[in-house]
């Protein structure tokens, strides 16, 4: 871990995140900026141009290679940036140096007369927006979908083996009736895959055009082009091979409207609502004794209490969840506002999309740890539920409504509200009411642990 790091993620998280940081970080966005310019060439190429000769085989392999930016190639970059050399200043400006890049790497290869045509009636946020979008689709498609997909196949395999172990229900934090914990868990599974399957779908956008998105340089240039379907070919060529399908936003100003942004970030908050909720929930069952976590040789609980096995994987999951909503929350909000056709006060926010993505990343680590950690103590749990025999109180009364018997609601809270009841004390009520045999030995049958419902049917999947 490196000791002057400002932020956790690249610190105490960092090899967590490393799967995220290879496909949205510095590096990635670097080669997603590369790969925008190089494949605008290559649609280029398609277009028939006057003065632009066909590229040759050799200059097509270089275009298709020159996003592999190796370690060396990202620091020329970079210094064409922030330092120059000899031949120009430093640019002050991330994109322009991306196209000196570009332009310098053809005219090291043999290709300097193909310096002019890099950017070619381009605007930096066509290529940003482009980069984005690439980086967007690569982090939900490769990384956070299938750690997500973890998470819910982990949940779906509890279920089924806690489908028929009964545990009390509580609403309002208060004894309700009897369910089984698998139940309780493909509640959480059942949403995760439904918000799953939107994230899956989720197509995020793009734009080109040019300085204000309508191909005011393209068309001065050369007006005979077809230049929103040479934008089209070119958002194909960059969406090639990833999961997550990129769109050309058919109307926008210098920026992209980014509309397709904020509903990629609210689908990740609903998801990460669901799982805060499943992270309170174990914390509870922990709490209650209800849930048990296995010991890790050597890890402390607290500094002070040996005794301490703490819930911290699902404490840590909440936490994370958290950052990551406020970040994500205010993205929806902010990034699909500009100012006219263009303001720049997004710039440093969508640099920060990553933090996000990075946060839920984490999250998602530690609730399948915290989940793989624990074990559903069915012993516990049965012996709480026959502790409140109230819990029949719902199939008392129900019952005494289907056998048509007055004021059934009304009986049974009389007789159980607010105070301890026995089952010989129900069996007494019981008794006491008078009914007709039929009726009686179906209250006397009722059974705490079998009162279920649909539980275990529903936790194995069926609904």
């Amino acid at each position: 871990m490196q000791s002057d790091v400002l932020s956790p993620l690249d610190g105490r998280y960092q090899a967590v995140l490393a799967p995220l940081r290879a496909v949205c970080g510095a590096a990635a966005f670097a080669r997603a900026r590369v790969r925008a310019e190089a494949a605008w060439l290559l649609v280029l190429n398609t277009l028939h141009l006057p003065g632009f000769a066909p590229l040759s085989a050799r200059e097509k392999a270089l275009l298709e290679q020159l996003p592999r930016l190796s370690e060396k190639d990202l620091q020329i970059l970079y210094q064409i940036e922030t330092v120059g050399d000899k031949k120009r200043p430093a640019t002050r400006h991330d994109v322009k140096a991306v196209e000196y890049f570009v332009a310098d790497r053809l005219a090291q290869a043999g290709f300097a007369a193909r310096a002019h045509w890099v950017h070619f009636a381009l605007t930096s946020e066509d290529i940003n927006s482009a980069a984005y979008a690439q980086l967007l689709s690569d982090a939900v498609g490769w990384v956070l979908v299938p750690a997500l997909e973890k998470v819910r196949k982990e949940l779906s395999a509890r279920a089924r083996r806690a489908a028929k172990q009964v545990l009390l229900a509580r609403t309002h934090g208060q004894p309700a009736v009897p369910t089984t914990f698998g139940r309780e868990l493909k509640v959480f599974e059942t949403r995760l895959g439904r918000q799953l399957q939107q994230l899956k779908k989720q197509q995020i956008s793009c734009k080109a055009g040019g300085a204000i998105g309508a191909y005011n340089a393209h068309q001065a240039a050369f007006p005979a082009v077809n230049w929103p379907q040479a934008a089209q070919a070119w958002v194909r060529l960059l969406g090639t091979g990833r999961k997550n399908k990129l769109f050309l936003s058919p109307l926008s100003t210098q920026v992209d409207n980014r509309d397709s942004y904020a509903e990629l970030f609210d689908t990740l908050r609903r998801i990460h609502v669901i799982l805060l909720g499943l992270s309170q929930d174990m914390w509870r069952y922990i709490s209650a004794g209800l849930v048990k976590q296995k010991t890790v040789a050597g890890e402390v609980g607290s500094s002070t209490m040996p005794q301490k096995v703490n819930p911290i994987d699902f404490e840590n999951a909440e936490g994370n969840l958290g950052l990551a909503n406020a970040l994500l929350g205010f993205f929806s909000q902010k990034l699909p506002l500009s100012r006219l056709q263009r303001d720049l006060s997004d710039s440093t926010v969508l640099r920060n999309i990553p933090v996000a993505l990075g946060h839920g990343l984490l999250a998602y680590t530690s609730l399948l740890k915290g989940l793989q950690k624990t074990q559903f103590d069915a012993a516990a749990a049965r012996q709480e539920l026959l502790c409140h025999p109230e819990a029949l109180a719902e199939a008392y009364q129900t019952v005494l409504r289907a056998a048509g018997v007055p004021n059934a609601y009304e009986k049974v809270k009389a007789f159980t509200r607010a105070r301890a009841v026995s089952a010989a004390d129900l069996e007494q009520f019981v008794y006491s009411l008078h009914l007709d045999e039929k009726t009686t030995k179906k209250l006397l049958a009722l059974d705490l642990c079998a009162y279920v419902g649909l539980s275990a049917r529903q936790a194995g999947g069926k609904v």
